[in-house]
């Protein structure tokens, strides 16, 4: 059995950054050595060619009468700018106080070695266990996935066989507490580029004649939001359901309050839509946000001009039922509606995800068809997790968007267990990220014991 700290400092030191072509090498070192590292435990792999970065299906065949777990992670990281807020470079893995550092180690690549390393594991004990395991790796989860509904379509008659996918690309709240994610939100992105004059102007000369593209971008973000933190756009709320009382009941478990909270985001207090507390908020609630925002001189000292352009950069998050073309829809509404005619504009869309969420068995909204392999293996995660760690997880849904997740199970019909394993203070998409060991480890455990109580159900 390999060491799997050894071989994920291999990995993170492929520089596999998928929105940059400068990385391309990166980006086959990646794939090549994921791909090579589940041929070595005995597993058939297949490249799939995208037109972008390929995919790796690894399988473990079995009789048909077995369950079949696909294990879903993805080997791209993302861009590590700034380079110089990092202590140490961010592709050259380093380990202190029980924290391996570099870019990936947390998003995904050590939850997804985490997963290797127990498959490994076990197979190595149980060399006969009857389980069919599918790895479905791919390299541009950090640009959108733009492959990957096709990639879907094209094997689906094949992974649809499968009972349920398995995955670690959520978070936990602490490193004692466990999160299975039950529900991830919907994102949709866009661009606003906004033009007045042909050219940048003398503010002095030509001030007072003419709305200044920032004025009418800072406008228009203004009146996204009311001032009791709703968002503003006709409609934005309509689809949004209530939650069940399970679910709020469990988030009241949560470990760690609302003030310890606030001095880990460094804020001096919480803004959050009128009538839920900021847990609530983050986990139910649907967001706008402004991501990016630029326009006239940002270099040193002052250079009066009035720009010809400005942007923004907006991003809104979606829950259950809302659907993101008819949110996107409403959105271009409300820019058309509020955007002053002294000046040009162009929206630019970016890619879009379906907000996506699983009912655990035994609830008051569990699906009377659900899966009895899927009911299966989220009684079989609880019970890990609950001999790992010393305590039952909790069942929350994420504020992030995982948009494949939805995909999955539009086009194959499958349900998700998403056992989180990267903890807040792993910065995440920020310098100096890390992932800590010891979640590692026992993650490997956990991971080991419910695909053992899978087969053996």
């Amino acid at each position: 059995m390999f060491d799997p700290v050894e071989k994920l400092k291999e990995f993170v030191r492929h520089e596999s950054v998928s929105t940059d072509p400068t990385y391309a090498a990166g980006m086959v070192g990646a794939k090549e050595f994921v791909a090579n590292l589940l041929g070595s435990i005995g597993f058939e792999v297949e490249v799939v060619k995208t037109d972008l970065h390929p995919l790796i299906l690894a399988s473990r065949g079995g009789d048909s009468s077995w369950p079949h777990v696909i294990i879903y992670g993805h080997y791209d990281v993302q861009p590590a700018d700034p380079l110089e807020l990092w202590d140490t470079p961010p592709f050259e893995p380093e380990i202190r106080d029980g924290r391996i550092y570099g870019r990936g180690t947390a998003d995904n690549k050590g939850p997804l070695m985490t997963h290797i390393a127990a498959v490994g594991s076990l197979l190595e004990k149980e060399p006969n266990l009857p389980l069919r395991i599918t790895f479905m790796l791919e390299g541009e989860e950090e640009m959108g996935s733009p492959s990957f509904p096709k990639f879907l379509a094209q094997y689906k008659e094949r992974l649809s066989e499968a009972d349920l996918v398995f995955l670690s690309d959520t978070g936990i709240p602490s490193e004692d507490q466990v999160v299975i994610t039950c529900g991830l939100r919907g994102v949709v992105l866009c661009e606003v580029q906004v033009t007045g004059s042909k050219r940048d102007l003398h503010s002095g000369l030509h001030g007072g004649v003419l709305r200044n593209p920032i004025q009418a971008v800072t406008e228009l973000c203004a009146s996204l939001h009311k001032p009791n933190g709703w968002v503003d756009i006709p409609g934005f709320y309509d689809d949004v359901l209530d939650v069940e009382q399970w679910e709020k009941d469990e988030l009241k478990k949560l470990e760690g309050g609302a003030e310890a909270y606030r001095k880990f985001l460094g804020i001096a207090k919480f803004h959050t839509a009128e009538g839920f507390d900021p847990f609530e908020a983050i986990r139910f609630m649907p967001t706008l946000e402004f991501n990016g925002i630029g326009g006239g001189y940002q270099g040193a000292g002052s250079k009066t001009v009035i720009p010809s352009k400005a942007m923004v950069k907006i991003s809104c998050r979606l829950v259950a039922n809302q659907n993101p073309e008819k949110i996107r829809q409403l959105l271009h509404q409300t820019i058309r509606d509020r955007m002053p005619d002294d000046v040009t504009y162009e929206i630019i869309d970016d890619h879009s995800g379906v907000p996506y969420v699983v009912v655990p068995p035994d609830r008051t909204n569990t699906p009377a068809d659900q899966s009895a392999v899927l009911a299966d293996a989220f009684r079989a995660a609880d019970a890990a997790v609950n001999d790992v760690f010393g305590k039952p997880p909790l069942y929350l849904r994420e504020g992030g968007s995982v948009p494949i997740i939805a995909d999955i199970k539009k086009v194959l019909g499958l349900d998700s267990v998403m056992f989180g394993l990267f903890l807040p203070e792993d910065n995440l998409h920020a310098p100096n990220e890390s992932f800590k060991l010891s979640v590692m480890e026992r993650g490997m455990q956990v991971c080991e014991q419910v695909l053992r109580r899978l087969a053996n159900r």
